[in-house]
């Protein structure tokens, strides 16, 4: 099958959830089939970062994605109906070399991961599915809630509504759409009458898969994160001010490591004896396996909504028992007091932590049965080959 992938970013490195999400898919889709991937470069891509994707593609085209906070975006997202999240992408050259590939290319397919991508699609008789691996406009509403500029609100608030409406306007005129979460499947469909949505949902990646099952009980608390995501800067943020502090009080000998990119300037601040503020590069993975191999317990305070989180994944592959929110575990089928452990309020989620830190024997049965739920069900392999197959029915019914 030959198939064109539009995704809002180059894949590789892998360093957030859907880059994650898209290269792990690529790579098993260039198995079997002949990948075209157009995507979105920022300033920190480099050549070498395309050069790595063409191993798994046919061809790479791409386009460059520049700052977001520029007076042009700005005023296109003012003067036009689409948000700013589709403002930010925009490129004169994009639609009209999307027209030529797919003309000429001779395509089964077309695979876009998110809504905003969709409006540089020139209009096509090639079927197109659309994966959703959030709902943005649940995203951003998050956002306005926590601006604390409340003259900016109204304004955001304007944006919200319109990714909104053209989230459910390319979800109606997708031929088939995805979502990575069950939650996500239903508001989806809340949202429009009659929308048929397909769960696929997200994997774990193949050096966590590679990890040799073994506990490894400390009291090391781990969060885990890109913080150029509000959802993560957010989390990281009430963990080391709301949470940690509670913990420490009954688990004396507690650390507490917040790693991943870009840190914000306040979480470095919080940087102490008991706190520390790490950082590595996106390509570092092997930066990232040893974050987790290192710590006793992930602790995720997730309070934007949609998705799933694949640190969660990560951990429970790691036999790293997990803490979190209602929010943080959708879409993983886990069960609180099984595979994870579950707490509403900061104080829960500190009750939760000292709980399982206390306990080596339900620490030990944490892990184990969160590391048999992603050995059972959330393997790139059979994801892909469970979106492949709706592949084939869109492509024969298309036919």
């Amino acid at each position: 099958m030959k198939i064109l992938m539009l995704t809002p970013y180059l894949p590789y490195p892998p360093s957030i959830g859907g880059q994650l999400r898209s290269y792990h898919l690529i790579k098993e889709f260039a198995k079997r089939h002949e990948i075209t991937l157009v995507c979105f470069t920022r300033e920190y891509n480099s050549p070498q970062h395309v050069k790595h994707m063409e191993q798994f593609c046919k061809k790479v085209l791409v386009f460059r994605r520049g700052k977001a906070w520029t007076i042009p975006n700005i005023l296109r997202t003012g003067f036009s109906l689409y948000p700013f999240l589709v403002s930010i992408y925009y490129s004169p050259q994009i639609k009209s070399s999307l027209e030529e590939e797919i003309r000429t290319g001779n395509y089964d397919l077309i695979h876009a991961e998110t809504f905003y991508v969709m409006p540089f699609l020139p209009i096509t008789s090639l079927p197109t599915v659309l994966a959703e691996q959030t709902i943005m406009s649940r995203v951003f509403a998050h956002y306005v809630e926590a601006e604390s500029r409340w003259w900016l609100r109204p304004l955001l608030g304007i944006d919200v509504a319109k990714i909104n409406y053209w989230e459910r306007y390319y979800w109606k005129r997708a031929n088939r759409l995805v979502a990575v979460s069950q939650e996500d499947a239903k508001i989806m469909q809340a949202s429009v009458k009659g929308l048929r949505v397909d769960l696929v949902p997200n994997g774990v990646g193949e050096d966590f898969e590679k990890v040799r099952p073994q506990l490894h009980y400390n009291h090391t608390i781990l969060y885990q994160g890109n913080y150029k995501w509000m959802q993560n800067w957010e989390a990281a943020e009430i963990l080391a001010r709301d949470v940690f502090p509670l913990i420490k009080e009954k688990v004396a000998d507690a650390k507490l490591i917040i790693n991943g990119q870009f840190p914000t300037a306040e979480l470095r601040r919080r940087a102490s004896a008991d706190i520390a503020v790490t950082e590595h590069e996106d390509t570092d993975r092997q930066a990232v396996v040893d974050a987790y191999l290192k710590a006793g317990l992930l602790v995720a305070p997730i309070y934007g909504p949609g998705g799933t989180r694949l640190k969660i994944l990560a951990a429970m592959a790691s036999m790293v028992p997990v803490v979190t929110t209602p929010l943080g575990f959708e879409g993983y089928g886990a069960v609180d007091g099984e595979s994870i452990l579950v707490g509403k309020t900061p104080r829960d989620l500190a009750a939760q932590a000292i709980r399982v830190l206390k306990n080596p024997k339900l620490y030990e049965k944490i892990a184990k049965n969160a590391r048999q739920l992603v050995d059972t069900h959330f393997s790139w392999g059979p994801i892909a080959k469970k979106l492949e197959s709706i592949y084939e029915e869109v492509v024969h019914h298309h036919s």
